[in-house]
């Protein structure tokens, strides 16, 4: 997009857009998704949200995890353990 009719230059540069979708993990219970990435920056807050937000894909190859460094706090209950 160059108009000759100014006195002056100009460009448009245009950068590749693809489409994406967000969701909270609660949202995400009984979806099933092909390709799911999950957030974890911010730990989870409740008991099972870090199983429900890995178990919205078929296989392992399709889940992508974003952390601050290499660890995430899963919120677990100990009273259920016993």
């Amino acid at each position: 997009m160059i108009p000759t009719d100014l006195p002056f230059e100009f460009k448009r540069l245009q950068f590749p857009v693809r489409l994406a979708f967000a969701m909270t993990i609660n949202k995400s219970q009984g979806q099933s998704l092909s390709v799911c990435g999950i957030n974890l920056e911010n730990h989870c807050f409740s008991h099972g949200q870090l199983y429900v937000a890995c178990s919205r894909v078929g296989k392992p190859s399709a889940l992508f995890v974003l952390t601050s460094g290499q660890k995430t706090k899963n919120v677990v209950y100990q009273r259920a353990l016993q």
